[in-house]
């Protein structure tokens, strides 16, 4: 559910879940505490580091594919030298001062074109048809410590599946 007049194509972090439709285990799966992805599951990760090429207003921070849903971190920023609590990021793309025309720079239109290009090939190479869950979750990220508190949420939901909400 989006906050009632947020504007998600402001500068900032965007926690970001993604389900599959049904819960199905799409993706691969968890072995010794780790997640072993098949080949959907590699096209996922693929899609999701490719998404600064498209959106070059985008940095990407922790990212898990689990085998039936994504967590992210997505920043939106429009000024290479914007300074949020997340300043020390080198991965800051050089020409994000620049204006990007003809494209939606909004939260929505970034996990779109993901789902899309993740279904695409799943279609052409699998028999596969909905992969996704309608919509997505989102959570904005406002301070240091929550922004902290996210990531190692990501970088321990793979151990901690059988306890997961989205564990089926």
């Amino acid at each position: 559910m989006r906050l009632k007049n947020y504007d998600y194509a402001q500068e900032g972090l965007y926690f970001i879940t993604i389900c599959c439709k049904d819960k199905m285990h799409f993706f691969g799966e968890i072995v010794d505490n780790k997640m072993i992805l098949n080949d959907i599951g590699q096209v996922v990760e693929q899609c999701w580091h490719n998404i600064p090429s498209h959106f070059p207003n985008v940095v990407l921070h922790h990212f898990v594919v689990m085998p039936n849903h994504i967590h992210g971190v997505i920043e939106i920023i429009f000024n290479a030298n914007h300074h949020s609590f997340m300043a020390k990021n080198d991965n800051l793309p050089q020409q994000s001062k620049q204006k990007i025309h003809g494209t939606s720079k909004t939260i929505g239109s970034i996990v779109r074109g993901f789902k899309t290009g993740v279904t695409q090939w799943a279609r052409q190479n699998t028999d596969i048809y909905d992969i996704w869950q309608r919509n997505y979750h989102d959570h904005i990220i406002r301070n240091e410590t929550s922004y902290l508190k996210i990531c190692e949420y990501i970088e321990n939901n793979p151990l901690k599946w059988q306890d997961d909400c989205f564990y089926s």
